[in-house]
């Protein structure tokens, strides 16, 4: 049972410390929906969404009110896209449609973004997933609510090369096509290696087949109230500075719990997971950066940073696995530069550079988030970017991911600008030396040696 004390110190986590739930995510399987005629997929598509739905944008704003906890995104994840489609979609354009579709029913039920035109080729690519990953910059460019992800390696397959090369053309062709928009089509597509089914953030939602009819998941957030219990324990031991993450984890688990539990019920519709990641925003106060920092580097990117994310992730876990029977999805701490003001601070001070982010994926949620690259990149170097940090999933049996803007017309110091939860973000300098001899060899990456468990 909560106790007074509880519910007041909740209370003032939501006031002062920027708790909130970053995320209420309803996945809906798109699998009864698959036909051979394009149109008759698309209405099936927007009906089943639409009708799924209905009520989770009222569900969720009815909660916040009686609850008093802010629920910042509604959101829909749907079956991956490239299977989908795979009868109806003659050629990218077809799949295109299918994006308008996506977008169309996202805009009717009222959620911000809508996941899951996405692809899973970790082994090996069908004419309709590549037909689905070339249609990604115009779909990108032509929605305003689709997200779109590509899973292209995985522990148990390794790494599948001519998807990281084609991924590289993509990223750039979707920088290109919406360029007057600082490029802001590339913050909603990322790839993925170990993609999660249960992700409840954007932009790698998707509703994974394995996953029921249609399920809630709920994320939820709170880099402030972390940071806030660390400043009352300053200077003191690893013991007390780890159970004290530890237990500001597990009451922020047990706020997210309590809303998805009161969601599914609502909703008719079952519980999924919580995923406990601590996602920052660009507000002061919301920031992972800061955490770190309260531990005591002087900026993140100093000496011993990946060391304290390595802390900070594994207390986070340890603290939500303990509040809820059903964590998933990313869970731990995420490193978005747009999405973080210390992150962004960080990089202009001078302290924190790619290679030293990249260290720090080895220990975190997820990877290479919202990082903004001059627009000039090579899509070889992209695709050099994707690879290495596929490799460190691949290679550490963990989920990353990677996430990058060239923003066309950009160098590096000036600023990229993209709105809402999504921040800003420095343009930062990547290798100038070349890979492209090395990604355009072809074929896969084979699975390492602790992959084979049978």
């Amino acid at each position: 049972m909560i106790n007074l004390f509880e519910v007041e110190e909740t209370n003032q986590m939501i006031e002062h410390e920027n708790l909130d739930v970053r995320t209420i995510t309803m996945g809906i399987s798109l699998l009864d929906c698959m036909d051979a005629d394009l149109g008759r997929l698309c209405a099936k598509v927007y009906d089943k969404i639409t009708v799924r739905a209905k009520d989770l944008v009222k569900t969720g704003r009815d909660i916040e009110v009686e609850y008093g906890i802010p629920i910042v995104n509604k959101r829909i994840s749907v079956t991956p896209i490239a299977m989908i489609g795979s009868a109806a979609c003659a050629g990218p354009a077809d799949y295109v449609e299918l994006a308008k579709t996506l977008d169309r029913a996202a805009k009717a039920v009222g959620v911000n973004f809508i996941g899951g035109y996405s692809a899973l080729v970790s082994k090996g690519m069908t004419p309709a997933e590549e037909r689905l990953i070339r249609s990604i910059p115009q779909a990108l460019a032509s929605t305003e609510r689709v997200c779109s992800s590509v899973n292209i390696g995985s522990t148990k397959t390794g790494i599948n090369m001519d998807a990281v090369r084609l991924m590289g053309d993509m990223v750039k062709a979707t920088a290109e096509a919406t360029k007057e928009n600082d490029s802001l089509g590339c913050a909603k597509l990322v790839v993925f290696c170990n993609a999660p089914d249960d992700n409840p953030f954007m932009a790698g939602a998707f509703h994974g087949v394995t996953e029921a009819d249609t399920v809630i998941h709920v994320g939820v957030s709170g880099p402030g109230v972390v940071k806030h219990a660390l400043s009352q324990v300053r200077g003191e031991n690893f013991e007390v500075l780890c159970e004290t993450v530890k237990k500001t984890a597990f009451k922020v688990t047990r706020v997210g719990q309590l809303v998805a539990k009161e969601a599914s019920a609502r909703l008719g519709v079952p519980f999924g997971i919580v995923d406990l990641s601590l996602a920052p925003t660009p507000a002061v106060g919301d920031s992972v950066a800061e955490i770190l920092e309260e531990m005591g580097l002087e900026s993140v990117g100093a000496p011993g940073t990946t060391a304290a994310l390595a802390l900070l992730n594994d207390q986070v876990k340890k603290g939500g696995i303990m509040a809820s029977s059903y964590v998933g999805g990313l869970s731990g701490a995420f490193i978005p530069v747009s999405e973080d003001q210390g992150m962004i601070d960080a990089v202009r001070r001078g302290s924190l550079n790619i290679e030293k982010l990249e260290a720090m994926t080895c220990v975190c949620s997820v990877g290479l988030d919202m990082i903004a690259i001059p627009g000039d990149v090579s899509a070889s170097t992209i695709a050099g970017i994707i690879a290495d940090e596929a490799a460190i999933g691949m290679i550490n049996q963990k989920t990353t991911a990677v996430r990058v803007i060239p923003v066309i017309g950009k160098k590096v110091g000036e600023t990229a600008q993209f709105g809402g939860l999504l921040g800003y973000a420095p343009i930062m300098p990547v290798s100038a030396y070349s890979c492209e001899a090395f990604v355009n060899r072809g074929g896969r990456i084979p699975a390492p040696i602790h992959s084979f468990k049978n």
